[in-house]
């Protein structure tokens, strides 16, 4: 699933995760791809099926904006 940068930069702040959003704006990609960049996600502590099965159900789609 494709999700914007920004929605994970504002799905990170959300979390009280602030200081990570400046490290994560310069390595996630403007498209930030759920499979392909897995690793990435992990790394600032979402869950890559986690996002994609909120998304799917709605619950964090609105918290995304979506």
């Amino acid at each position: 699933m494709q999700i914007p940068k920004q929605q994970i930069l504002e799905l990170l702040q959300q979390q009280g995760k602030g200081d990570q959003v400046g490290q994560a704006d310069q390595e996630l990609p403007e498209q930030v791809d759920t499979d392909q960049h897995a690793g990435l996600l992990e790394k600032y502590g979402l869950d890559p099926a986690e996002i994609v099965g909120k998304l799917s159900g709605g619950g964090l789609g609105d918290k995304l904006g979506l």
